[in-house]
Formats: structure tokens, C-alpha cells, sequence
């Protein structure tokens, strides 16, 4: 099967099993957590947040063994065909098996991901490999994912690394089943731990339900496993279409969605509940529409809608519906920076505090509509907000913005090539 292990039982890589370190950290294998005797090597943590630094992609899509890092502000560029959004569209499917979907809902036609060129194996099966790195508190850790497309769509592999060790492997055994075989580190009487898990879930989001944490390498374990189902949800994805952000709506939870449809509503919210957050939006909103702009307000219909304003001190307020599609998604992209997990229609962790997430934001076509002082506004205020830990972008742009991009400072710009 392309590029997919079939379920040798060596997980998603083709390495050894739950306990086990590469080369480079063999000599320092044990059942520790750093700080105790024989632990491996401790890496000083390079964030303190959790979030995903790093994507990985194999015949996908057609790509093959590429990995893109990405660091506070990453913008891909490149001509029509050369792979943005696919690579936005990966990180988004890894944060969608990280919140628990199954596999079926987040690929829906996964036979499309599979390069004409990736040929099967002697069973006909034919699939890809994705995976990601996210940093954080306990340091790297890393997930491997190898997924069967056809001839039916499963998760046939599945790797959780730190530091070089094996935490999870899984692996298929009988493909009569609709389970893989699980294994993980445990370091205590019994070194492994086994049991079958589903072939359609991401088995490192369901090591919390699973793993105790009475031994170290549990703790290990379990301490990765949400460091990196942390990082994953941790993501929202914001594509403002400027036709839908138009009308008046009702007030309601005030909770952005991926559309930014509900705008107004969600101004209306943040003009009460967020003051400080709402003033800074209306002090950057002069920078990306034109005219003066004084302020952003909220105005209350006969009929129970709302509507939002732009406030242009003596002369007439100007309703947001009666803005450019350029002024609009700009607002709409400048409100998600300034705002937090509980302003944005996303998966909530609430187990987590705010302050100790990290919330990248995924937006593709970050620059439709745009013109050259909007989008030099946009970025600038992105790594500026980016430069404080707490939030994040991943984004595509065309090569007009990308030539911006990487004159601003705080921005890495990676480019694709078909």
C-alpha cells in the first residue's frame, strides 16, 4: 500500500515498540519522566504553550515527505497549484482527529489525497501518512499518523514520540476488524500495556480515558497525549465571506463562526463584555478602512437585530453592510487577533485555563480582497499579537503579500512549488 505500513506491527513508521528511542537516545531509554534517574535527555522546553511547530506529509495530496515548520506567524506562498491549501487543510484534519472525529467525517473522500502515482500494494491497498510535532511544557512530541484510503478508509498506524521514545504504537493486525492493536508505555511490572483501540479515531486523544497515570511511564505518557491533543484543538479556522457579514442578525451567544457571518452579533457582545478588547479593534480599524474611523458600535433594530457601525465622529455613522468586501474581512480577521477562545465558535477546552493555551488561527486566502495598505496592516498587527505567546496564525497568501510578509518582521514566509 503506498507509502502506508499495513499493519506489520511496528506501528506508523516502521520502528520499535512503546519504550523504545532511536540511536540518539538508546543509551538514555527508561520508565522516567525527566529529573529522574535514567530518564532520556531533557530538552528544555521551547514553548510554554502547547501548539504545533511542525506539519509532516507523504503521499499526500502530492506531497511526499515534506515537513514544514511553522512558527508564530507562517504564511505559505506560491503559485495556483502548488499545495496551500492542501497544507492548511492537513493541519486542519489533524486539529479535527485531535477533538475526537472520526475518520470518515474529517476525510470524506479520501481516495482524492492519495497520489495517482502512490501505487498498492499486493492487497490493493493504497493510502498516505500525516503527522505533526507540538511543543509545549514536556517538551516535542510527535504523532505519525498512516491511513488506509482504499480500499476502505482506516487508521493502520499510529506513533507517539517524546524525545525520541516511543510512548503509543498501534498497528493492524486483522483487517477483518475495525480495531487496531494498541500499545503503550507503562515502565512499571508490566513494561507495555495492550489493548485494541478503533481504527477511526486518533488514538493518542484516547490515552487520557485509557492510561491510569499510577507508574512514571504512564505519566509520561499521559502528559504527552495531552500536550498534544492540546495543541491540535487549539486551532481555529476563519474564512470571513464578506456577503454573509452584510445583513443585521440577532444577538445570540456572541461566538465568532468560521464564516464570520454573525459579526455584528459578536461585536454587540465584545462592545459589553470586552471593553478593552473592543477598543482596541475599533483603535486598528482605521488602518484597514477608509475614511476616519473613530470607533466600532453596535445599533439595536426595531425587529430585535443588531447591526454593527463604524463611528466617523462628525459625519454619519457607517453600517458594515455598506463596506467594501476588502474593509470587511479585514475587520472580521483583525476582531479574531484580539480576541480569545471564548469569543470564537470553537471546540473549547475547558478543562484547560485560557492563559495556558495557545489559539493559532488557520486562514486561507489570508489576502482576498485586500488591498496593499490592509494587508501591511494585517500583518503587522498579527506578529505584533503573535509576539506575546498567545496566539498564532497559519495562512495562505498570494505573492503580492507574500513580497509584505517578508518584510515584516515576526512573519516567516514558506514557499511552495506545484
Amino acid at each position: 500500500m503506498g507509502d502506508v505500513n499495513a499493519g506489520s506491527g511496528e506501528g506508523a513508521d516502521g520502528g520499535e515498540g512503546p519504550g523504545s528511542a532511536n540511536r540518539a537516545d538508546r543509551a538514555d531509554r527508561a520508565g522516567n519522566i525527566d529529573g529522574a534517574p535514567g530518564a532520556p535527555r531533557a530538552e528544555r522546553p521551547t514553548l510554554p504553550r502547547p501548539a504545533v511547530t511542525e506539519l509532516r506529509l507523504s503521499a499526500y495530496a502530492g506531497r511526499r515527505r515534506a515537513a514544514y515548520t511553522l512558527g508564530p506567524v507562517t504564511l505559505f506562498a506560491g503559485p495556483s497549484g502548488s499545495g496551500k491549501s492542501t497544507v492548511l487543510g492537513a493541519y486542519e484534519a489533524l486539529a479535527r482527529l485531535g477533538a475526537g472525529e472520526p475518520l470518515g467525517e474529517v476525510f470524506p473522500h479520501p481516495a482524492d489525497l492519495v497520489p495517482d502515482s502512490a501505487r498498492p500494494d499486493a492487497q490493493g491497498r493504497r493510502g498516505f501518512r500525516i503527522g505533526c510535532t507540538v511543543d509545549g511544557p514536556v517538551g516535542p512530541v510527535r504523532i505519525d499518523l498512516a491511513v488506509q484510503a482504499h480500499p476502505e478508509l482506516r487508521i493502520v498506524g499510529e506513533r507517539l514520540t517524546r524525545h525520541g521514545r516511543t510512548l503509543l504504537t498501534t498497528a493492524l493486525r486483522d483487517p477483518g476488524r475495525t480495531t487496531v492493536q494498541a500499545a503503550w508505555l507503562t515502565a512499571g511490572a508490566t513494561p507495555v500495556t495492550r489493548a485494541p483501540l478503533p481504527d477511526d479515531l486518533l488514538g493518542t486523544a484516547l490515552l487520557p480515558l485509557r492510561v491510569a497515570g499510577a507508574t512514571q511511564g504512564q505519566r509520561e505518557v499521559l502528559a504527552a497525549a495531552e500536550q498534544a491533543v492540546v495543541g491540535l484543538r487549539s486551532l481555529f479556522v476563519c474564512a470571513p465571506e464578506p456577503e454573509r457579514m452584510r445583513a443585521p442578525v440577532l444577538p445570540g451567544e456572541g461566538r465568532l463562526l468560521r464564516d464570520c457571518a454573525n459579526l455584528a452579533e459578536v461585536l454587540h457582545r465584545t462592545h459589553t463584555d470586552c471593553p478593552r478588547r473592543h477598543q482596541r479593534l475599533a483603535a486598528v480599524a482605521g488602518a484597514g478602512c477608509a475614511g476616519p474611523v473613530t470607533g466600532v458600535g453596535v445599533q439595536e433594530l426595531r425587529d430585535g437585530t443588531v447591526r454593527a457601525l463604524l463611528a466617523r465622529g462628525a459625519r454619519p455613522a457607517t453600517p458594515l453592510g455598506r463596506l467594501g468586501a476588502g474593509e470587511l474581512r479585514y475587520l472580521a480577521l483583525a476582531l479574531t487577533l484580539l480576541t480569545g477562545p471564548g469569543v470564537l465558535a470553537m471546540d473549547r477546552i475547558a478543562e484547560v485555563p485560557d492563559a495556558m493555551q495557545c489559539l493559532t488561527l488557520l486562514t486561507d486566502d489570508l489576502d482576498r480582497g485586500l488591498d496593499g495598505r490592509q494587508t501591511a496592516a494585517l500583518l503587522g498587527l498579527t506578529a505584533a499579537i503573535a509576539a506575546d505567546g498567545h496566539i498564532r496564525l497559519a495562512g495562505a497568501v498570494g505573492e503580492r503579500a507574500a513580497a509584505q510578509a517578508r518584510r515584516t518582521p515576526g512573519v516567516t514566509v514558506v514557499d511552495l512549488t506545484p
